[in-house]
């Protein structure tokens, strides 16, 4: 009966340095915790089938949520006797430290309000992308031109404290539709009314497999954001610039892969009754 506890009171007197040790505790913690981090990023990414980010940055989250906590119970005792030693200097080092503070509380104010979420399309003042993860300190943004829809290649790395300044827009119903607008400016030596019923036609006839669609997605947005929009049918407006030329507006409510595609399409069709409009008038 008596060998079990020798057995434990060995195990207890191995472990006996680390436990004392603060130092060798905190790095085998650490240790711990990334190396049970890395198998639990190891099975996400193996087994999911859905998008893996949200849960990766989850895991990296309450990992490092947890890895602070355990470190600062740990030094909990030097922790306070070094609070206490400068007190006098506690103003100083707020200061000091206010931009680290200003990304913590603005990471706990994005958490706690969730104005978007991983995967979301935002703008955060003049930069706008798809939301990679968002950490204690950053935002990391994969940026996206607005004007083609396109990833640019490019990171975007915004720290926290500027989501308090800036003004954040959620453009996730960017991310599968669009009401896409552009203008072509002519002279105005052509009348554009004269064909601008076939330029609707042609914009319907490039809408109209994806119309059903469309019509659901553009009420979807209208029940959630309780709120009006133009759409799902094509827009042309014609109107004249301040040095007299033509410029006609067009809007087109698609998906975003296909706005350039339509885009391109209407310009040609457009250049095409332009030039035979001219070519009568000139006769």
């Amino acid at each position: 009966m008596q060998q079990p506890a020798l057995q434990l009171d060995k195990i207890i007197a191995f472990f006996e340095p680390a436990i004392t040790n603060k130092l060798l505790l905190t790095f085998l913690l650490i240790v711990l915790f990334f190396v049970i981090k890395r198998i639990l990023v190891k099975v996400i990414r193996s087994k999911s089938k859905q998008d893996k980010r949200l849960q990766i940055n989850i895991v990296n989250n309450l990992f490092t949520f947890l890895m602070i906590i355990m470190i600062f119970n740990v030094w909990s005792y030097e922790i306070q006797k070094f609070a206490i030693s400068i007190a006098a200097f506690i103003v100083a080092i707020v200061l000091a430290t206010r931009e680290f503070i200003q990304c913590f509380i603005g990471f706990i104010y994005i958490i706690s309000s969730r104005p978007f979420r991983i995967g979301d399309w935002i703008q955060v003042g003049k930069y706008s992308g798809e939301v990679h993860s968002i950490d204690w300190a950053k935002l990391t943004i994969l940026e996206v031109n607005r004007d083609d829809y396109q990833y640019t290649g490019k990171t975007l790395y915004v720290p926290n404290n500027q989501l308090f300044t800036s003004v954040i827009k959620n453009l996730n119903f960017l991310k599968r539709y669009a009401m896409h607008h552009f203008t072509i400016v002519r002279d105005n030596s052509v009348n554009p009314f004269n064909f601008i019923d076939t330029l609707y036609e042609k914009a319907h006839a490039y809408c109209d497999d994806f119309n059903d669609v469309a019509v659901r997605y553009n009420q979807l947005i209208e029940s959630r954001l309780e709120i009006n929009i133009a759409g799902p049918d094509p827009h042309i407006q014609v109107a004249t610039s301040e040095l007299g030329d033509t410029q006609v507006f067009f809007t087109i409510f698609c998906p975003t892969e296909l706005a350039l595609e339509i885009e391109q399409k209407l310009t040609g069709d457009f250049m095409q009754l332009w030039f035979a409009e001219k070519a009568k008038t000139a006769i």
